[in-house]
């Protein structure tokens, strides 16, 4: 897809300054924090390091920069953990509540920073004693529960690397994580709960794990017990409670080289294998320490609920590290946010009176479907700021949100980012930015964006083009796990010397961004990416099957859906019962989050002379435009044929 001139439907003229008292009381209100940071990025990321984080030992040099890789703050020693836990345990902090957690069923735990440090110490103590070593790679497949988060900062206490894998996942998606970051250990849980029904972790780890060789520890959290019984292999498997009982309370943290591994997090490409993004101690901790107090205006009385999942680069840098390195109170919950009633977020906001609400267009876009009569049935008065998330938000979710969560009160804070770039990129600041509903407004200080065209240079305003990054930044990605080459043909290539971000955007008359999806064969599923290739490959693993294409399409929920385009072997009928078998087998594979929304039968697909699937004139008949240059097709009465049949589906 190559980004074009944005039509009129995009213009967005209505404005929302902050108000003087939320300026006023604001972390950051000073304009400019945009300038200074500017004149030397280098100077102002290493100010932010210095004064927000403790170290162990000082760096000597803050940047090498050696395109494609950064190397931050280098020669410098501190522990994640440290920084999230023990620092604030010295303080009155030690009392303050941490994360506050709701089960789906309704059940509920408060942790203090105090009872943080000792569960994090004992399951430190715990991973140590079975052979769980600095370097070594952890896999965390867990249910929304403290004890995922307090299995990611025991991990980083040791210096183990950790990688998340989101609970949603399938075995196959959990083998080939594990498999390509060669864990050691996996940290899992009996099962979780979601719209009233089990979800079978241990059944789901246990498929996996025939397929894992280097796997020589499981660790078994028991959150449903009862009758609910797993199966726990004899000098493999242990029991979460087992372990910790006799653990030692004390495990000094680990002190981390800036650029140690912190952990790996998967991301689907456009080539189908999931890319294993590295991201490193010292800058991580950098960006989403500072972006978390600045854009969030934490406070230490603020109750912040994110309510993504630590499965997802958002869980990681912004119900984890960035909030908790900040001291702050942090909301978890389990469930669904329609279960058992579509009230369920609203509840939750009012019970524990939260102040800041970060969640994605998608369920925003939900919450507008189900009405508004759910949130009035609750007291929504202590929000002070909301914050967006995953995806473009367009406009009518935008205002909806500020009226009908907000208030008409409540600074909205838009954020653009990536699992890539560790923190929040392009972003109102709410003491500050006058904001747009649909834009993200501007590079967070100390980032340096553009919007080039195919020749890499400036587009004019109000025209689309690719996103890019031109300068370094603390918490940008290391790399791919094992594939440096991938690492710089995906991000690196098409524009020398600067980060593509695979995003479209504009820039409008003043400066602000306005971002308009993937520009490549990712689609952006509820802010969740998947890569088509993905998809057509669980598609093709179906005896059925003969060929699949897969692109993104318009979806009024989720932002994308998936539709897939199928040609039947001989011998199959291609009806309604074979499009719901095809749904339900990519959803074994991949996780219910692939599942087609539409299966569109076809006796062929349009192909150029070299055979190679254009997807982009798939693109066209799912979203109704005209059809374009057809020229290259090794017989265009195909696609013709292709886009009758589709309209008459459509009907």
């Amino acid at each position: 897809m190559q980004p074009t001139a944005i039509d009129a439907l995009l213009q967005e003229t209505r404005t929302f300054p902050p108000s003087e008292a939320f300026r006023q009381q604001a972390n950051i209100n000073d304009p400019t924090i945009y300038e200074r940071a500017a004149q030397d990025f280098v100077a102002f990321w290493a100010q932010q390091a210095e004064q927000l984080l403790e170290w162990f030992e000082p760096w000597q040099t803050p940047l090498e920069w050696q395109p494609p890789y950064a190397k931050w703050f280098v020669g410098g020693k501190l522990n994640a953990c440290h920084n999230c836990v023990d620092r604030h345990v010295r303080t009155w902090r030690r009392n303050k509540a941490a994360l506050i957690w709701e089960g789906e069923p309704g059940d509920t735990r408060v942790l203090t920073y105090g009872d943080l440090h000792r569960e994090v110490q004992q399951f430190a103590s715990a991973l140590k004693s079975l052979g769980v070593r600095k370097g070594d790679r952890v896999c965390i497949y867990m249910p929304m529960i403290p004890e995922a988060v307090i299995a990611m900062l025991a991990c980083a206490r040791i210096g183990a690397p950790h990688s998340v894998v989101f609970g949603g996942f399938s075995a196959e998606a959990l083998a080939d994580r594990i498999n390509d970051a060669q864990a050691k250990a996996l940290v899992t849980a009996d099962g979780g709960w979601r719209r009233g029904n089990i979800v079978p972790l241990k059944r789901n780890a246990d498929d996996a794990l025939r397929h894992t060789p280097s796997i020589e520890t499981v660790i078994v959290y028991q959150r449903i017990g009862g009758d609910y019984t797993v199966n726990m292999q004899d000098g493999r498997d242990h029991w979460w409670h087992d372990l910790t009982r006799d653990a030692p309370l004390t495990c000094p943290p680990e002190p981390m080289d800036s650029e140690d591994l912190l952990y790996l997090l998967y991301t689907s490409g456009s080539t189908g294998k999931p890319k294993g993004i590295m991201h490193t101690t010292g800058g991580y901790m950098t960006g989403v320490t500072l972006t978390a107090k600045w854009v969030f205006d934490l406070k230490d009385e603020d109750i912040y609920w994110c309510t993504a999942d630590v499965g997802w680069v958002t869980g990681h840098s912004y119900i984890v590290y960035g909030p908790l390195s900040n001291g702050a109170t942090c909301i978890l919950y389990e469930g669904a946010p329609d279960y058992p009633d579509r009230d369920r977020f609203w509840a939750i906001v009012e019970k524990y009176r939260a102040t800041i609400l970060y969640t994605a267009p998608t369920a925003i876009r939900a919450f507008m479907k189900w009405g508004e009569q759910y949130p009035q049935k609750h007291d929504l008065s202590s929000l002070r700021l909301l914050g967006s998330v995953g995806e473009p938000i367009n406009p009518e979710a935008w205002m909806w949100y500020h009226e009908h969560i907000g208030g008409g009160r409540c600074p909205i804070v838009d954020t653009w980012w990536q699992t890539e770039t560790g923190a929040i990129m392009i972003t109102p600041l709410p003491g500050i930015t006058t904001t747009k509903p649909g834009s993200a407004t501007r590079p967070f200080p100390g980032i340096a964006a553009a919007i080039l065209n195919d020749q890499g240079q400036p587009v004019d305003a109000n025209h689309g083009g690719y996103l890019v990054i031109t300068q370094p930044w603390p918490s940008m990605t290391r790399g791919l796990w094992g594939d440096p080459e991938r690492f710089v043909q995906t991000y690196w290539s098409k524009f020398e010397g600067r980060y593509f971000t695979g995003d479209g955007a504009r820039q409008d008359d003043d400066g602000y961004f306005w971002l308009l999806g993937r520009v490549d064969d990712v689609i952006n599923v509820s802010g969740h990416r998947l890569s088509t290739m993905e998809v057509e490959s669980a598609l093709v693993d179906h005896p059925a099957v003969a060929e699949a294409a897969v692109i993104g399409i318009h979806h009024e929920i989720k932002g994308q859906g998936v539709a897939a385009f199928v040609i039947v072997k001989e011998g199959y009928t291609a009806d309604e019962a074979l499009q719901n078998t095809l749904k339900q087998h990519v959803a074994q594979k991949i996780g219910a989050i692939a599942r087609p929304d539409q299966i569109i039968f076809t006796a062929e697909l349009p192909k150029t002379r070299s055979g190679k699937i254009m997807r982009r004139l798939l693109r066209d008949i799912a979203e109704g435009r005209a059809l374009g240059d057809t020229t290259t097709l090794a017989d265009p009465a195909v696609v013709q044929a292709l886009k009758e049949k589709y309209e008459g589906q459509e009907e």
